[in-house]
């Protein structure tokens, strides 16, 4: 089972990512990660080993490293501004992104993206359960 908690402005929810259903609203606090990137315009970040996504304020709107930030290259070109990230402590290649109110997975590390059909208020933390 594959789970996520997203923080949203009203309350906090445990979406099911292989059923793309919103199960419950839950208690969890669901804290945005500080990882510090030196790159210019970034929104939010997350990290997990040696890979580092950032939610950048530009197109396409994710960078991702992965040797710890020591190079990046650009990725997400169809996706939609974004306002938080998670990377999957048991598998870096799996990436949840949030843009305003809709969720995107990646299974490959974040070449390639598949939106999920649930609809949430405004996001603002995502975390893998």
């Amino acid at each position: 089972m594959l789970n996520a908690y997203v923080r949203t402005s009203r309350g906090c929810w445990l979406v099911d990512l292989e059923t793309e259903e919103l199960l419950e609203a839950v208690d969890e606090d669901v804290p945005a990660q500080d990882i510090h990137v030196s790159l210019p315009r970034v929104v939010a970040a997350a990290a997990s080993g040696s890979t580092v996504v950032a939610v950048v304020d530009r197109r396409p709107p994710l960078m991702v490293s992965y040797d710890a930030g020591r190079t990046w290259h650009e990725s997400g070109g169809g996706l939609p501004k974004g306002s938080a990230v998670a990377i999957d402590e048991q598998n870096p290649d799996r990436i949840l992104y949030a843009a305003r109110n809709r969720l995107f997975l990646s299974e490959d590390g974040g070449r390639f993206w598949r939106a999920l059909v649930v609809e949430l208020p405004k996001i603002e933390a995502v975390m893998f359960a």
